[in-house]
């Protein structure tokens, strides 16, 4: 199997690619800026897809469906939440095709118009703030606790597959709650559920914390935010939850009678992560050879190559193969045997390095012989010859071995390049020449926040929920701080 990629070192931006279409992940489709998501990119999604699902539903979610089209009135009606879209929105106008008498050729049908505009969801929270207003009526009927499962289309302008394209994949929350402190509660609920999922699933640290005004979700009251670091240096925004407060209730009036009698507007929440998570677990984890997958994540866990130059040798091998298989199996791991006479077994191995699978196993004649496999781990290319009877010991020990090595490997990585600076020009060569996340004073206002990005590319991550109480001077303008903040350049 060809599968030189460019190095992480020599170009991080092109080995990311490389990896992408190599490891049988994605491809561009014939739809400027869109992609398509190949089965074993999806199967790693749908394990994240049912893992979180299972988590929202532990939390008293339950799914949900809106329409993909959304009226451009409904727009009109929260004017922070439009400004933040209007420049990736995609517009329906007509609906329906005719052929040209003159060219023959398919064209739009003038005579089609529809009467009013509709958005191709970019999010969803004013269809649903408007369906909600049929919903709640009293305190009864809250709270509701609604995600949906969806694609989604921000226009964008430059894209790259999974990290940012003009459709995607995600999941989206909304809910409704009659108190303030009871919205704000679930929103800080679900950035902690999102940063369980990320650390102990994906193996991957993140920071928790608020968003700045200037990088808070259009039409929210505050953001929080779970921010990680990739392997060169920069952040990815890993998922968001954000407190709408009474906004969006107001705007499609969306009110309910109290446990007193008062007419209220109802507090909200939304939250979301995305198939931009893919490329957060490529990014955080892989290596010159590959993907490299936490076994929590990973659609094949184990996989089995026999090794054999005859047919008896053959018979004799994957016999012994299909036995261990069912014996993995039966301990609850996903696990593939690979007896395809087309490939040689080092091609295999060379494939199944690339795709990530943690843990593979070599067995033949000799190993029959002398009651072995050999056992390699995908994280650190180490392998062992493991006797038969401990096969399935040895190897659900490494499934928590490895989840447990790649987070801590990628959390010695974020603490070795993550700085505490304190003055403006070590802040600009750290950014210039060696990226990383930068704790550092700010004064508070926008001004200085655009400033800063606009003469070094990096932004605010978040002002984390940790900081502490700390006397200090901005980093650019030397006014009074009393906490550091999250400063990195970001994907």
């Amino acid at each position: 199997m060809a599968k030189e990629l460019t190095t992480r070192k020599e170009n991080y931006s092109q080995w990311y690619n490389d990896l992408v279409i190599k490891a049988d992940l994605a491809e561009n489709s014939a739809v400027r800026g869109c992609m398509v998501i190949k089965p074993y990119g999806y199967a790693i999604w749908e394990k994240m897809q049912s893992i979180l699902d299972g988590m929202f539903k532990k939390t008293g979610h339950s799914n949900a469906y809106f329409p993909l089209f959304i009226p451009k009135s409904f727009f009109s009606k929260e004017a922070a939440h439009v400004e933040g879209f209007v420049k990736e929105c995609a517009v329906v106008t007509h609906y329906r095709l005719k052929k040209d008498e003159n060219s023959n050729e398919i064209v739009v049908d003038e005579t089609a118009k529809l009467e009013e505009e509709l958005i191709v969801r970019p999010t969803s929270e004013t269809i649903i703030w408007n369906t909600y207003k049929n919903w709640i009526q009293s305190y009864r009927d809250l709270p509701i606790l609604v995600n949906q499962w969806v694609n989604v289309v921000r226009w964008e302008m430059r894209t790259r597959l999974f990290l940012r394209t003009t459709e995607f994949l995600w999941q989206e929350g909304h809910t409704a709650h009659a108190t303030e402190a009871e919205a704000i509660g679930e929103a800080e609920k679900m950035i902690n559920l999102y940063a369980d999922f990320a650390e102990n699933y994906m193996g991957m640290p993140v920071i928790k914390g608020s968003k700045t005004e200037e990088e808070r979700f259009a039409g929210a009251v505050d953001t929080y935010a779970i921010e990680a670091m990739m392997q060169d240096g920069k952040a990815l925004q890993s998922g968001t939850s954000h407190f709408l407060g009474q906004n969006f209730a107001k705007a499609f009036d969306v009110r309910f009678s109290s446990r007193e009698g008062k007419l209220e507007y109802v507090w909200a929440t939304s939250w979301g992560v995305s198939t931009r998570l893919m490329g957060a677990l490529i990014m955080a984890h892989s290596d010159d050879n590959g993907l490299v997958l936490p076994p929590k994540l990973a659609p094949i866990q184990v996989v089995i190559v026999p090794i054999y130059k005859s047919q008896d040798e053959m018979k004799r091998v994957c016999e012994a193969a299909v036995k261990i298989r069912e014996e993995l199996e039966a301990s609850g791991l996903s696990v593939k045997f690979d007896d395809r006479d087309t490939h040689k077994p080092g091609w295999k191995f060379s494939e199944y390095e690339m795709k990530g699978v943690p843990v593979r196993i070599a067995i033949g004649p000799r190993d029959l012989d002398n009651n072995t496999v050999e056992v390699a781990r995908r994280d650190t290319l180490e392998k062992q010859v493991v006797a038969r009877n401990s096969v399935d010991d040895v190897v659900r020990g490494l499934m928590e071995e490895i989840q447990q090595n790649i987070f801590r490997k990628s959390l010695d990585f974020r603490r070795n390049n993550t700085h505490c600076v304190d003055n403006w020009e070590e802040f600009r060569d750290i950014m210039k020449n060696r990226p990383g996340f930068v704790l550092a004073h700010w004064d508070g206002t926008r001004e200085t926040e655009n400033r800063i990005k606009e003469e070094t590319k990096a932004t605010i991550r978040c002002i984390p929920f940790d900081a502490e109480t700390e006397k200090g001077k901005c980093i650019y303008t030397g006014k009074p701080s009393d906490k550091r903040v999250l400063f990195a350049i970001a994907y």
